[in-house]
């Protein structure tokens, strides 16, 4: 404990004094706007390269994780967009969407490097690359795992019939979706620590934040959840907008959360780097 407190403090001082409540509105609002343009040009691009089912995919790998209570309106919201006809993959509406889905990962890579103590050296063409390219590998992944996911049906009912003994882990590999979500959670904050913000990090130092990022996402979400279903009155107060409200506060929660888990790496890293200066040079 007498180590990790100072850890901790180092990195709950330096969120608090640089911006860091700031910063996780400006990643909440970031979401939202390039949440729906994402799903849009996921979709033209899917349909383009014959992906057809990439928009229920998409749809269940990105709102799986989140509490029913508030990813539901949002969900529905989002299937109303993606069955409206498009022109093509190659119109203005749809690079667009590409664009303004780039933003998001814009806001998530400042935020980054402000956590990690980084001054970002690299140009801003290199930047908006490494955004558009991170929602292009994005769309490509679930495509992939549509692509799969296709197949997964006609697996299960051969190994129902040629394994019946492995019926218990069947049944588990049936409910997919939640499963695969996470791991597409991880993987996704994984990348974001390693490649989006300025310097160089190994992965063993990244997992700390991440870890604390995954209990303290749950917790948080368990809890606004319920705060929801009990005491909340967004319906009220809001009317019509309660849901976009919702979704915001939210994403404002998870946001924070996920600032805080990279203060903890880096205040991990400047821990280790003040210990081994005072040890000095080894013999």
């Amino acid at each position: 404990m007498q180590r990790i407190r100072p850890v901790i403090v180092d990195a709950v001082t330096h969120f608090n004094n640089d911006d860091g409540w700031a910063m996780a509105s400006h990643v909440a609002l970031s979401i939202i706007l390039a949440l729906f343009p994402f799903m849009i040009f996921g979709t033209a691009l899917a349909s383009f390269l014959g992906a057809n089912a990439y928009a229920e995919t998409a749809s269940h790998l990105i709102f799986d994780a989140w509490p029913e209570s508030i990813a539901e309106p949002i969900s529905r919201e989002v299937v109303n967009v993606l069955t409206v006809e498009r022109g093509g993959l190659l119109t203005v509406s749809v690079l667009a969407a590409a664009f303004f889905s780039a933003n998001g990962v814009g806001a998530l890579r400042v935020s980054l490097n402000r956590a990690y103590r980084v001054t970002e050296t690299r140009s801003w063409y290199v930047t908006r690359a490494q955004d558009l390219v991170f929602v292009v590998v994005a769309v490509l992944v679930i495509m992939a795992i549509s692509f799969l996911l296709v197949l997964a049906p006609l697996a299960l009912k051969l190994a129902r019939q040629f394994a019946p003994w492995m019926e218990t882990m069947i049944s588990a590999v049936d409910n997919w979706r939640i499963l695969v979500a996470v791991l597409v959670l991880v993987g996704g904050l994984i990348t974001s620590h390693l490649w989006l913000p300025c310097g160089h990090r190994k992965l063993i130092e990244v997992m700390p934040g991440i870890g604390v990022t995954l209990i303290a996402w749950i917790a948080g979400a368990l809890t606004f959840a319920s705060y929801l279903n009990q005491f909340a009155t967004y319906a009220s107060t809001y009317a019509g907008l309660a849901s976009i409200m919702i979704a915001l506060v939210f994403l404002y929660i998870i946001a924070a959360i996920f600032i805080l888990g990279a203060e903890i790496n880096a205040a991990l890293l400047k821990a280790r780097t003040c210990s081994e200066a005072a040890q000095g040079p080894a013999l």
